[in-house]
């Protein structure tokens, strides 16, 4: 008789491009959306949660690599026979907020206000090459304003830009959000020749390569403006194929940024030349600037930056991006700014693909890890979290004892739990509650219930005495105090309160 083949076991390992989060990260990240959302929902948008799946053909053809549409996403299709035949529709996990809120605004627009503000947070999946801090799986909080052509949209979705970044630790000073606007690009683009439909190709490559200037430098942006470009890992990149003389025209427009936003718009006005559309964009970025200016928005918050363009290709109009200008240590131990934690634009067809009428659309796009790991990089978070109060089990037959004093602790608002494991050793309870980082341990033995006390240990001031103290400064201080059963939630609290100091 063969010898059945055992099933080998399967490997506890997390997908590749996706990670685990614990505790205070969790914690950290559902704050910072709190907080996030007081600011959209101040500035008058509403909430909206849509589904984590959307049809292939909702999500269109709108995603970064143009040479390979929709595989960017996490698709699959639907069986709707049962037969095994797979001849359902296409599906696929959602690869942003944007493209949902097109179908959910197209869908539902009878019953929406116009303009409908609204805000959404939640988790994107991008089925891209993973790296080092590059996930497959991330957090994003998008604002969008749908159904106005005014530039005040714009405006508003700058400055509520600004007043997030503030309001989850990023000081004036540390970010800056920088405004442009594709109508202008599109203008420069007509001057460099690069206009008419047979040159969409041409000019996918030319916004992906501008949009990398910032990593790549101007060296490598006109290496991909031209024939192409090898990393140091020796991947080819296509470029563009421009002459040197188009090439030219566009890094112009890149370096067309001066000291005052009206400079700026001065040389724009310049390199666009005759172009209608790159008229236009000046003229919306014009608008934009005194908007802000009169919001009291300065340059020190928000400025105007042609090297800003953004590597969706449903961008019609102005975008934006904020970009955090502190230094942080690379993985090399490099010195590097952090770099790009949000962006945005105005999307005037995306709507349009669903009603065939054009409906105009504006929004914002934070990517909250990114915003994170920076908070984290500044030491603004990141710190270890207390863990709950720890009442320990001294006779297992009195369970209800211990369970009812959790209680009282938890109705009173402190974060408390029983030791659930094995009470026969001590030692093991103070253990467990080191390693849940617990700052006090309740104690309470046979002796202490028949006189009605209990013992509270100070874990926190009993680690810190136990490193370097002197037996005068542990008589001085002692790290467990025994009071009455009645008193329980009263010096609890009051010990939490000493260590917070």
């Amino acid at each position: 008789m063969a010898k059945v083949k055992k099933q080998p076991r399967p490997k506890a390992i997390t997908p590749k491009g996706f990670r685990d989060y614990f505790g205070a990260e969790v914690t950290e990240r559902a704050d910072m959306l709190k907080t996030i959302a007081e600011v959209y929902h101040l500035y008058g948008f509403e909430a909206l949660e849509t589904s984590a799946i959307e049809t292939v053909e909702a999500l269109g053809k709108f995603l970064p690599d143009v040479d390979r549409p929709n595989e960017g996403v996490f698709a699959w299709q639907e069986d709707d026979t049962g037969t095994g035949a797979g001849d359902g529709d296409w599906v696929a996990l959602r690869y942003d907020m944007t493209a949902p809120l097109a179908r959910v605004y197209a869908q539902h627009r009878n019953d929406l206000p116009t303009p409908y503000r609204r805000y959404a947070m939640g988790p994107v999946w991008r089925n891209e090459k993973p790296g080092p801090g590059r996930f497959r799986q991330f957090y994003q909080c998008d604002a969008d304003t749908v159904g106005t052509a005014s530039m005040g949209a714009d405006a508003e979705i700058c400055a509520m830009l600004s007043d997030t970044l503030e309001r989850v630790g990023i000081p004036r000073g540390d970010y800056i959000v920088r405004v442009n606007n594709r109508k202008v690009l599109n203008g420069v683009m007509e001057v460099a020749g690069l206009g008419g439909d047979d040159k969409d190709a041409e000019r996918g490559i030319v916004l992906r390569a501008i949009d990398k200037l910032d990593r790549l430098g101007v060296d490598g942006v006109r290496a991909l403006l031209g024939a192409g470009r090898e990393d140091e890992s020796g991947d080819f990149t296509k470029g563009a194929g421009l002459s040197d003389d188009q090439a030219a025209v566009v890094l112009g427009f890149m370096e067309a940024k001066r000291a005052t936003g009206a400079e700026t718009t001065a040389r724009l006005r310049e390199l666009v030349g005759a172009s209608v559309i790159g008229g236009q964009g000046v003229s919306e970025l014009e608008q934009i600037a005194e908007l802000l200016d009169a919001g009291g928005y300065s340059a020190d918050r928000i400025e105007i930056d042609p090297s800003v363009v953004r590597g969706l290709g449903y961008y019609t109009g102005p975008v934006y991006e904020a970009e955090l200008t502190f230094e942080v240590q690379d993985e090399k131990g490099r010195p590097r700014q952090f770099g790009s934690v949000s962006g945005g634009g105005r999307y005037d067809d995306l709507v349009k693909r669903f009603t065939g009428q054009e409906v105009p659309a504006t929004g914002v796009s934070i990517g909250v890890d990114r915003l994170l790991a920076a908070l984290r990089a500044k030491g603004r978070i990141g710190g270890e979290a207390a863990g709950p109060v720890v009442v320990t089990v001294m006779d297992r037959d009195r369970m209800a004892d211990y369970q009812a004093m959790v209680a009282e602790l938890r109705n009173n608002g402190i974060r408390a739990e029983v030791y659930l494991g094995n009470p026969k050793n001590f030692g093991n309870q103070m253990k467990y509650a080191d390693r849940r980082r617990s700052p006090i341990a309740i104690i309470e033995g046979g002796d202490e219930k028949e006189r009605g006390v209990i013992q509270i240990k100070d874990l926190i001031l009993g680690a810190e005495l136990a490193k370097d103290a002197s037996l005068e400064e542990w008589q001085a201080r002692p790290s467990q105090v025994e009071c009455p059963r009645r008193d329980l939630v009263a010096r609890v609290r009051q010990m939490l309160s000493d260590q917070n100091g």
